[in-house]
């Protein structure tokens, strides 16, 4: 069954006297799943998805992307969930719809091995200052001995951003032989190097923990429990690739890649890696986003504790925006400039962005293929923007911060 929330539309005050007496408005009431609403019921400018329809389809016009979802929600109500133009750049493609399936890319660091990292410290099976060695004696170079889980989940422990490992290594070992051999960009734990391998290790580190590849443990642990349906690795090509957006033509990997990962050395690895490989849908990661700001549960599932989630998404150090595994707003970033400081998030390379305002109970989810059909294409870069920043103005019941500014 498509969907994972259930679609109540709740009753609204006029657009004029919402907007003046917002501020004697009581705040929404609390809801544990879910509902769909008009944005006035949410504290919100009622001209919001007019504003969102139109910054979309101007964006889709302009080449940003075949096509995309974008869901908005605040306090627990979906105020904007929809999608526009086409799977595929042909005419004949199917349309987007909140239910289309995209290739998430580099979101698979946060949506699924941080995810899972941050529940197996919290049950006491990770301790974020051992070394990595501790957990994969295989990972023995003499230069890595110091790295910590800590570091490499704030990407500080000195290894390279990237390299095409793919061209000559394949699977899990091969991938963890070459890390382990590759010289260290920076003494580990003196700067922050976003890197693809950090993540790797990471899963590496929860595999061997749990006994289970990293697929397994999250369908099980983490997307069934909370109905995340349309969320896996290697999607199943008889049941969804109808609903996935195609990502780059690769004369090399035989033209138009759908319904397998778009990262090179993700694909060498089985299409199961911790720093890329997931797809999933905008109803799915609205599920994902409400729950983290319920503090850990939905629909009565609990993932995590508040505590464990505020410390995971809170910056690490005064010298980098990243938290533990996820990243927080910074000048130019694609939260845009009024996701307040205590928000957090992360971009895909494939044109996927997640960002969630605990302060403001606020998400956006941006979902599109802007690599369709080059990688060249950057006209995704200020759509985050416009995006963010027109859900954070909508706001009608707290003030507007211009953070960026205050940055």
């Amino acid at each position: 069954m498509r969907g994972t929330f259930r679609f109540v539309v709740l009753g609204v005050c006029g657009v004029m006297a919402c907007a003046t007496a917002s501020s004697r408005l009581p705040a929404p009431a609390r809801v544990t799943t879910l509902v769909k609403a008009r944005p006035e019921n949410a504290g919100m400018r009622a001209g919001l998805n007019s504003q969102l329809d139109s910054i979309m389809r101007a964006s889709i016009s302009g080449g940003a992307a075949p096509g995309g979802s974008l869901v908005v929600g605040r306090h627990g109500r979906i105020v904007h969930i929809a999608g526009y133009g086409r799977l595929d750049t042909a005419q004949a493609s199917p349309s987007v719809d909140e239910n289309s399936i995209y290739d998430m890319a580099s979101l698979t660091k946060v949506i699924a091995t941080t995810t899972a990292a941050m529940m197996l410290e919290e049950q006491g099976m990770l301790d974020l200052e051992r070394t990595v060695a501790s957990y994969l004696p295989e990972f023995n170079a003499p230069d890595k001995s110091v790295i910590t889980v800590r570091m490499i989940v704030t990407h500080r422990g000195g290894l390279e951003a990237f390299a095409p490992l793919y061209r000559e290594s394949k699977g899990r070992e091969q991938f963890l032989s070459q890390i382990n051999a590759r010289p260290l960009r920076s003494t580990p734990g003196t700067a922050t190097v976003y890197s693809d391998w950090d993540l790797i290790l990471l899963q590496l580190v929860i595999e061997r923990i749990t006994g289970q590849t990293l697929d397994t443990f999250l369908a099980e642990k983490v997307f069934t429990p909370l109905g995340m349906t349309s969320t896996m690795f290697n999607p199943d090509s008889a049941r969804f690739w109808q609903r996935v957006a195609p990502t780059e033509i690769d004369s090399v990997r035989g033209g138009l890649v759908q319904g397998k990962v778009h990262d090179e050395n993700a694909n060498a690895m089985g299409g199961v890696s911790g720093h890329a490989g997931l797809f999933s849908s905008a109803t799915d990661l609205a599920v994902f986003a409400q729950m983290l700001l319920n503090g850990g549960e939905y629909n009565g599932v609990r993932i995590a504790k508040p505590a464990t989630i505020a410390r995971w998404t809170a910056p690490q150090s005064s010298a980098s925006s990243r938290a533990l595994g996820w990243d927080t707003p910074s000048n130019n970033s694609s939260a845009g400039r009024y996701f307040s400081a205590r928000s957090f998030g992360h971009t895909g390379f494939t044109g996927t962005s997640i960002w969630i305002d605990p302060e403001r109970g606020l998400f956006v989810i941006l979902l599109t293929n802007r690599v369709n059909p080059t990688r060249d294409n950057q006209r995704h870069v200020p759509l985050r923007r416009a995006v963010a920043d027109a859900a954070q103005m909508a706001i009608t019941d707290a003030p507007l911060i211009d953070w960026e500014a205050s940055r």
